[in-house]
């Protein structure tokens, strides 16, 4: 049996949660990562409303859907971020309140909480978003005591998100980390310091998204190996890099998505660099079961025409694993 192919709504926000569901249904999806941003998945509402979370059902049935994971990144990012305008623009406003940092954090933190509640009691075990991190504005290792900054950036990740995985253990709900820049963990290296961190704790693991990790240079098949317990959803996103020098490297230039002068940009799935073949083959040998989630962010590629071709690409690329014995 192969992988149900869903689709990150987080890309749709502007789309209303009903017609997004026909639109996807349409398309050929199996069902939705829903984002808590849009319409798409109210977290207070969830669990204050209890009309809410039977309507969200009744949709999703009507249109052959099923919600595989809920996609809490907007929040996540202000639990461990240095907080300033860029967590104000995607943040509600009762999460920003008066935008100082340690009320913006306890509330961020509260939040991510009351998700994995509200995903137990819709039936799903898997939120997937950002931790934020302390430590990423000193990605380039100068000064003399950065062992020691960056020792203290895990040990404050630690004590903000300990708490929070006690809820997720109580509520049988685990938390993908989008392995991502800006984020705790950004590569294999960091990823395995932030496990430690946490003291190894099951609630606590990765949204694989190969897209992150192939314009680093990081061995994204390698990762699967490397966490293949650990990973508890897929993002299915390409990218694209240079063969050669450009004008900008892989920190872009400050250039937005689609310029085309950076070094490397996002791409539907089978039309960038990523090699999808070796991704499938690495999760059947890790026993990965879970959904395969399409998010578009092909700047140059109208969203509906992607969105349908990805569908496709992703169901002709996933097969069964064989039952006989690796030899």
């Amino acid at each position: 049996m192969t992988r149900p192919i869903t689709i990150s709504s987080g890309q749709w926000w502007d789309i209303p949660f009903e017609t997004l569901c026909k639109k996807m249904s349409e398309f050929g999806y199996d069902g939705l990562e829903l984002a808590c941003w849009g319409d798409h998945f109210d977290v207070e509402r969830a669990l204050s409303d209890d009309g809410y979370l039977p309507r969200h059902r009744d949709i999703l049935e009507k249109y052959g859907l099923k919600c595989y994971a809920i996609s809490n990144h907007n929040v996540g990012q202000a639990i461990c971020d240095v907080i300033d305008e860029k967590n104000q623009f995607v943040l509600p406003a009762h999460i920003w309140g008066d935008g100082r940092e340690d009320g913006v954090r306890h509330r961020a933190a509260e939040n991510m909480q009351n998700a994995a509640r509200a995903a137990a009691k819709f039936g799903v075990d898997v939120i997937s978003g950002f931790t934020g991190s302390p430590i990423w504005r000193h990605l380039f290792y100068w000064r003399p005591d950065m062992a020691q900054v960056i020792d203290r950036g895990y040990q404050f990740f630690a004590e903000m998100w300990n708490p929070i995985l006690d809820v997720f253990g109580q509520e049988g709900v685990k938390f993908a980390l989008e392995v991502h820049p800006t984020e705790i963990a950004f590569d294999t290296v960091t990823s395995q310091r932030a496990v430690e961190a946490i003291g190894g704790r099951k609630e606590f693991g990765f949204n694989f998204d190969p897209s992150h990790l192939g314009y680093q240079g990081v061995d994204y098949v390698g990762f699967v190996h490397n966490f293949g317990d650990r990973i508890y959803h897929v993002h299915m996103k390409d990218a694209h890099w240079s063969s050669t020098p450009t004008q900008t490297g892989i920190f872009g230039g400050h250039l937005p998505f689609g310029d085309p002068r950076r070094y490397w940009d996002f791409r539907s799935p089978g039309r960038g660099s990523i090699d999808f073949e070796a991704i499938i083959r690495a999760l059947n040998e890790v026993s990965y079961r879970g959904a395969l989630c399409v998010e578009f962010e092909d700047p140059d590629m109208d969203r509906e025409y992607g969105a349908r071709e990805a569908c496709e690409f992703v169901r002709q690329l996933d097969f069964t694993p064989s039952k006989q014995l690796s030899h």
